[in-house]
This record gives structure tokens, sequence and C-alpha cells, in this order.
């Protein structure tokens, strides 16, 4: 046994099961790869919640079950849907400079019900995920010590609203990082945690990209929504997205080979799929009977999935809909058996009002299509899907609507309003950047809260369905954003 493993056992184990449990599994590993696996053992264990100073044994058969899967992957980790509430949940530590996860903090344990104060810490949580990200941000971070400065290149400095309204020189350009709010009818403000300030609209630069609506963050500089390789550099390989994988899919080559291998792998994505409508019906018919040859990897149904959402006969019309929606898939052998079928439901479909995350439609309601169509998953609103190394976010909304009438400044091309908010989803930290109150959501710190390091690790294309009956047939090749 080697110098490094047994400082290991004695420091940090002591005489102790832990210890002769982790002898038994190093006993079995290649001498010339015990240090790179003694590293991945201690990763494993300073990711878990450590009650005392003692490493116990259920800690150690934790961190070598993670080890073990994460050395071998298998064919469970190339498809999953990840709900809304089952997101794990991270906080960025400002002292450490990494995200820890929730249950590794103070924070309250999950509640729906959440308090008054939670509303200021999701906001606040925000702007700290904001602002770590911009000052590694190549403007904005300072040379080193006795490095040459290319010449040409500008580096620029966050200031706080605080340092802006202390001084009492005549400033020059200055860069804020706040969110615009609304404090007074018809007056604008920029605010941050140490204050706020008004805005005069009158003067103000009209970006060519993006859009941006009360309730966002933003400063002089956009910021790039293509970063991922430089954040993933920063934060490695901690699986933020969602799964059963403990590590990212963007950094298993098994399942990158596995994509590339079967390059003919679609999705289909169908919007507002009225299950009770004759004409939807035979145009699905339609539909599955084209791609009975050639079985898509999955279809993506999005609600609403009812013409009328309201009445006391919804859930059992919508239940009997199901039920004709199975007998035409069924008909089809080849999409029955090769296919995977994703509902997510639509803001007038049933459920707890106007309000987001949304559940999954109720059981009882699509417990004779499961039975009968195994392979489908009626999941949440928004959900995220994996696929091999793709990472997807679905969410149906009529965002672009909702953004347009709540956005502060509209960009300078308006006839390309569908990309400028495609392009500030993807730049944001959520799938939507409205206004609480005209985007009700849960707002205390459950699993589901879109705040979360998965921001920055932006997926591979996330898909919004605005407009009825849209359909689309996606290849999962360089797609960024739908």
């Amino acid at each position: 046994m080697s110098y490094l493993t047994s400082l290991f056992l004695f420091l940090l184990l002591g005489l102790s099961e832990a210890s002769r449990h982790l002898v038994e599994v190093l006993e079995s590993v290649d001498p010339s790869q015990l240090d790179d696996v003694i590293e991945r053992l201690l990763d494993a264990v300073e990711k878990q919640p450590l009650s005392s100073s003692m490493i116990e044994l259920s800690v150690v058969e934790t961190a070598v079950q993670d080890c073990s899967q994460g050395c071998d992957e298998n064919i469970d980790n190339v498809f999953n849907i990840i709900g809304a509430f089952d997101v794990p949940r991270y906080i960025y530590s400002v002292e450490r400079k990494k995200f820890v996860p929730i249950n590794m903090t103070s924070h309250p344990p999950p509640s729906l019900c959440a308090l008054a104060r939670d509303k200021a810490e999701l906001f606040r949580e925000r702007y700290t995920i904001l602002q770590q990200r911009t000052h590694r941000h190549e403007l904005f971070t300072p040379p080193a010590i006795g490095a040459a400065v290319d010449e040409g290149q500008n580096k620029f400095q966050l200031k706080t609203i605080e340092a802006l309204l202390g001084s009492t020189a005549k400033l020059g350009e200055v860069i804020v990082l706040g969110m615009i709010t609304q404090l007074k009818e018809g007056k604008f403000y920029l605010e941050d945690p140490s204050g706020t300030v008004q805005l005069d609209m009158s003067k103000a630069i009209s970006f060519d990209e993006g859009s941006f609506p009360r309730s966002g963050f933003t400063f002089k500089v956009y910021y790039p929504s293509n970063r991922t390789v430089e954040d993933r550099a920063y934060y490695g390989n901690i699986n933020f997205f969602g799964g059963p994988s403990t590590t990212s899919v963007k950094a298993s080559s098994k399942l990158k080979q596995l994509e590339e291998e079967n390059e003919d792998a679609m999705f289909v994505v169908v919007s507002d799929v009225w299950l009770d409508s004759v004409e939807v019906m035979e145009k699905l018919n339609v539909m599955f009977s084209g791609y009975a040859a050639l079985p898509p990897t999955c279809f993506i149904f999005c609600g609403n999935f009812s013409s009328a959402p309201y009445g006391k006969t919804q859930n059992k019309s919508l239940r009997e809909s199901l039920k004709t929606l199975a007998d035409v898939i069924c008909a089809y052998p080849s999409i029955h058996s090769s296919s995977r079928f994703v509902f997510v439901p639509g803001p007038e479909d049933p459920g707890p009002g106007a309000i987001l995350p949304r559940p999954p439609l109720a059981e009882h309601i699509t417990e004779d299509f499961r039975q009968r169509v195994p392979c489908s998953v009626f999941t949440t609103n928004p959900c995220r899907i994996q696929y091999c190394s793709q990472e997807i976010v679905i969410m149906r909304e009529d965002l672009v609507n909702k953004m347009c009438r709540n956005c502060v400044r509209l960009p300078n091309s308006n006839l390309d309003i569908p990309n400028h908010v495609s392009f500030t989803l993807s730049s944001r930290l959520a799938p939507t950047r409205l206004p609480l109150e005209r985007a009700h959501s849960i707002t205390g710190p459950p699993p589901c809260s879109p705040v979360g390091p998965s921001s920055f690790s932006t997926p591979s294309f996330r898909i919004s369905m605005p407009s009825r009956g849209a359909c689309l047939s996606v290849h999962l090749t360089a797609c960024s954003c739908l």
C-alpha cells in the first residue's frame, strides 16, 4: 500500500469499518491507477453532506458506488426525462467560489409555501450567478501581475449602485450590473443588492440582439450564451442538469460515441395537440403513417390537449381522448415498440392554475394510456430531456407575446422577434425571464426553482412552443434554440 493510500485511510477514516471496507475495495485496483482512484473517491466524499469529522461507512459505500457508476456507463444513461421537481438544486457559495448542494447549506428544506424572504432570495441568487460569470469574462478579468497587456484590448470593471450613488465626482462610462424594475408607475430603476438608481430611458441605447423585460438583469455588455466550455473548465464535470449520471453527460466519451453512431436520431415536437378534435386525430394518423418506416427516437406532445379547456367533464373527456390516441399508436407496431412518447401539459390543461412549474397530468387520467403504451412519460412543464450528450429543455408557454408586452426596450430589428427572444433565453438563467406577476412561479427553495448552476451550462437546444398546431422535426445536430 502506497504512502498516499495510508495517509488517506488513517487521517480521514481512522481505524474503523469504513477504512477496512475501503482497503478491500482498493486491493483490486491496479497500483498504477491507485492515486487517480483515490482522488475520485475524495471528490465523491466531498460532495456528500457530512454530519461529523469522521467518515462513516455509509459515506464510503456511496462514494465507491458513485465512482463505479461513473466508470461504467450503461444504457440507462442514454435517454432520461427530468421533471422540474427532480432537478438538482445547487446554491452558489461566494465564500467557497463554487456551487454546493442545497442540503449542505443553511437553506430551509423544500416547501411549496414560500416565505416572504424567499422572493428576495430568488433575485439575489440570480444576481450572484450572473455576477460570478461576468467577473470571469475576459473583458472583466484583470491581467495577471507582470503579464503583458495586449494593445487595443480594453478591460472593464463592474461597479455597484452603492459606489455610483456615493461618488461626488463626475463619472464617464460606468458599467453596472443590475435588475430592471418599475418601483413607480412609468419610472424604471436599476437595482442590485446595494441599492437602486432611477433610469432615464429616453436616451437608452438600442441593442441589436435580445429583448429586455422587467425583472431582467442587464448591463452594457450583453453576456454571451456560448460559454459552456469555459464554465465547465471552471466548475468541472458535476451534473447540474439532472438524471442518473453522477457526472455531466457532456464529458462522457461513450455517450458521445453512441450519439455519433446513431446519426439518424430524431425528435418530433407537436404543440397544442387537441385530442378531442377529429381533424387533429386524422392529422396524427397521417403523421404516424409517414414515420412508420423510420420511427423517430421520441415524440414530444405539448398541450393544451383539449379544445375546451374548462368544464366538469374535462378530465373524463381527456381520458377517453388518450384512449383513442393509444389506439392510433398501437396501429403502427414499429412506432409503438421503438419510439418514446413524452407529454408536456399546457397552461389550460388540468392542474393548479397558471403557476410554473406545472405538474404532469393526473395518474387517473393517464393510467389506461400508460398501460397500453409503456414507453410513455407524462412529465412537468417545463421539463428536461437528456439524450446521450445532448441536454434539452422543453417548455410550453406563449413566451414571445408575453416578453414583447413586458419588454422595456425592443431590439432595433423588430421583424425578427422570435430569434431575439431565443437569444435572450439562451443568455439568461431560466426558460422565462418575465416578471413574477406575469409568469407566476414557485419562489421558494424547492428543487423546481429555475435558479441553479444548470443555467450556465447552456442546453444543446431549448424548445418553447408558442403557436397552436406547430410541429417540428428536429435532428440532434448543431441545434441551439427553437
